[in-house]
């Protein structure tokens, strides 16, 4: 046995267990196990997840924050018209080393799979894309990297985006992007989604748009992404990330959405602290949280995930990145406060994203891979509540992290 973590608390048992892990995978997981192991980790009671889950992240803009000039309208126009003049200029190598810096920091608060977002389009060509394809070959001893070619000025908008979404994806990036919203008009926002949808079937690739991320409520391209994802047969296949024109939907309209969501089988991602500082800006009070239905979403059976968004950038000036950072701010902009629902919005960074990832051999049991955090709390809610650091951070069996922190009080 090469490692044992002892006295371990899971999520879904009341009694603590010894997990055993040989070579990459969780070989046992018991009350006690008699066998010594190779090295020996004493959980003592802490909470023990599987690894942790950031997948929508904008990499290439990570850290621009300390460099560029500040968003003083706060607004995304604004975020967008300064990153378009930076990123002219991007180096593959200067996006690749700001995106490892920040995917470190990932690491050592327990992520262990990242979905990196990379804008390509004519302003910045592919170099953010082969920026990142750098950082998750850098990273890959450390977490798992999917690389998102994003178009982040539109497709029909930005004449050439298309033919170099597929030059991307030859060039290796794992999934296809989209932005439909961004469009001029619906009939565009259509065919831009039409667009993506061809490239992801030619090179059999799954698709993650981010879809009215707007407080317009006239904004809905989601209905179409929807309806394109059943006709397409692509249902468990496509993420749309922010979703926030849904909060402006009249009640009706917004049942609809759902059900077509869950249906098709979408996953939505909920970036709610990037939604907060960016939504409603013009809104005089009561002002709009600008995140999706989480509740009704969730009640209709839908997957929904939340991730990090941004990191220190434009479009958002803080950030760890943190997955219980994430699953603090969902639970308080969506309200899920119960005891039930803590355990719902831990699972939007563990099962359910996941399940959106389609990783089939993730979770604690015997034979999945051993991806596993030590967190330095007992329980899910106190791990959302005082955010502590991760003990212990195991990727495919491997310690890749570790943290600890000393506190006294002085007299």
């Amino acid at each position: 046995m090469d490692i044992i973590i002892r006295n371990a608390k899971l999520r879904d048992r009341k009694d603590q267990v010894d997990i055993v892990i040989a070579k990459d995978k969780i070989a046992a997981v018991e009350p006690k196990i008699m066998e010594k192991g190779h090295r020996e980790i004493d959980a003592a009671g802490s909470l023990v997840l599987p690894g942790l889950f950031n997948l929508h992240f904008h990499a290439d803009k990570c850290l621009l924050g300390e460099i560029m000039r500040p968003n003083v309208s706060g607004t995304l126009p604004e975020a967008i018209e300064i990153t378009n003049d930076f990123k002219r200029n991007y180096r593959p190598e200067e996006v690749a080393s700001r995106a490892i810096r920040a995917c470190e920091v990932g690491v050592k608060n327990g992520t262990t799979f990242f979905r990196l977002f990379a804008d390509v389009g004519t302003i910045g060509g592919l170099r953010a894309a082969r920026g990142l394809l750098l950082a998750k070959e850098k990273m890959r001893r450390y977490c798992d990297v999917q690389v998102v070619a994003f178009p982040q000025e539109g497709i029909a908008r930005d004449p050439g985006a298309a033919e170099l979404l597929e030059e991307a994806m030859r060039e290796g990036c794992d999934i296809i992007g989209g932005l439909p919203w961004y469009e001029y008009t619906d009939a565009d926002a259509r065919e831009h989604i039409d667009i993506c949808f061809e490239i992801a079937k030619r090179h059999d690739r799954d698709i993650h748009m981010l879809v009215d991320d707007t407080d317009d409520p006239n904004s809905r391209s989601l209905e179409y992404l929807a309806l394109k994802t059943m006709r397409e047969g692509f249902q468990g296949r496509v993420a749309a990330s922010h979703c926030g024109a849904m909060g402006s939907y009249n009640d009706v309209y917004a049942a609809k959405i759902v059900d077509m969501v869950a249906t098709a089988n979408v996953t939505i991602s909920v970036n709610a602290h990037i939604n907060l500082v960016c939504s409603a800006r013009i809104d005089h009070e009561p002002r709009r949280r600008g995140i999706a239905r989480v509740k009704e979403l969730l009640a209709r059976g839908a997957n929904v995930i939340s991730s990090q968004d941004d990191v220190n950038d434009p479009y958002y000036p803080f950030g760890k990145p943190d997955p219980l950072e994430c699953v603090s701010m969902i639970a308080h902009v969506a309200q899920l406060t119960l005891p039930h629902e803590l355990d719902m919005a831990m699972s939007m960074v563990t099962e359910n994203a996941a399940k959106a990832a389609r990783i089939a051999d993730y979770g604690i049991a015997p034979g999945n891979l051993a991806d596993l955090v030590v967190i330095g709390a007992p329980s899910v809610h106190e791990a959302i509540r005082l955010q502590p650091p991760r003990k212990h951070v195991f990727k495919r069996g491997r310690e890749v992290a570790r943290s600890t922190l000393s506190q006294e009080l002085l007299t």
